[in-house]
């Protein structure tokens, strides 16, 4: 089974710019998209759906919100929309497709790199302080789901870097969110304590494996990079990753696609 997940910064102009025809060549089962900025609607009601595929989309209430997506060649059992959390559920920031054997997920955690004392929302809280609750929430919600004994697959961008080689140096001397202290701290809790997985991690330990270039990072694709995205998987899954890479090698978004290979059939 072969699982995509990359955060688009709008699905309209990912596909003028070409994500479409880079999916064509991925022979993908499943595709997790998220940051789509658009109604749900609109994805079928303007034919954002590659051939071959089923989609199952949620919106925020504000487009910019971001949203998430699932696009699958392969019919889910049963489509979640949501995680049981007020505001998470509000944004569109989690969808979940159960399939025979496996879960797969599309997470989308809030932005908040360069806008921390930003105030956002309803709540007058800060970018920062709206980003923490929603970790604090998604990870609650991640307990919970590694106690089961089904297996899942998050596809995730965090926002956020786990260890030094996540990370080009720059953010080891900026103060700044997805790099702080408790942002790491709390992926420390997820992997070590939680016993959830980073697969990427399974298949490749090297260093400069970005994901995501920020606006002021010199020319494209250069070695100011963070890794923010993430398949985050259950224990009974790690045995089965086979593959993986990081394609930093598109241009349709300033994330880069991660493709996971995965000795799993994914039922029907």
């Amino acid at each position: 089974m072969r699982v995509v997940s990359i955060s688009v910064n709008g699905l309209a102009q990912a596909v003028e710019k070409g994500f479409f025809d880079w999916l064509a060549t991925q022979d993908a089962d499943v595709v997790c998209v998220q940051d789509h900025r658009m109604r749900a609607y609109e994805v079928e009601d303007f034919g954002y759906i590659p051939k071959g595929y089923e989609a199952y989309f949620i919106d925020g209430e504000h487009n910019e919100d971001g949203g998430v997506g699932i696009y699958t060649r392969h019919f889910p059992k049963a489509i979640m929309y949501g995680f049981a959390s007020e505001q998470a559920d509000r944004e569109g920031r989690f969808i979940q497709a159960d399939f025979d054997k496996v879960s797969v997920a599309s997470v989308l955690a809030p932005y908040a790199l360069g806008q921390e004392e930003d105030i956002v929302g309803e709540n007058e809280e800060t970018a920062l302080d709206h980003k923490d609750a929603f970790m604090e929430s998604f990870g609650l919600h991640m307990q919970k789901t590694l106690r089961k004994r089904r297996q899942f697959i998050f596809c995730a961008n965090l926002q956020s870097a786990h260890h030094v080689t996540d990370a080009s140096s720059r953010y080891h001397k900026l103060d700044v969110s997805g790099f702080l202290p408790h942002e790491r701290a709390w992926l420390d809790r997820l992997f070590d304590e939680m016993g959830c997985v980073d697969a990427f991690r399974e298949i490749n330990r090297q260093s400069n494996q970005y994901t995501w270039w920020p606006e002021w990072a010199e020319g494209w694709r250069q070695h100011s990079g963070i890794r923010t995205d993430y398949h985050l998987v259950t224990p009974g899954i790690r045995k089965t990753v086979a593959d993986g890479w990081i394609d930093d090698t598109t241009r349709f978004s300033d994330h880069a696609p991660i493709i996971m290979d995965y000795d799993i059939e994914i039922g029907f």
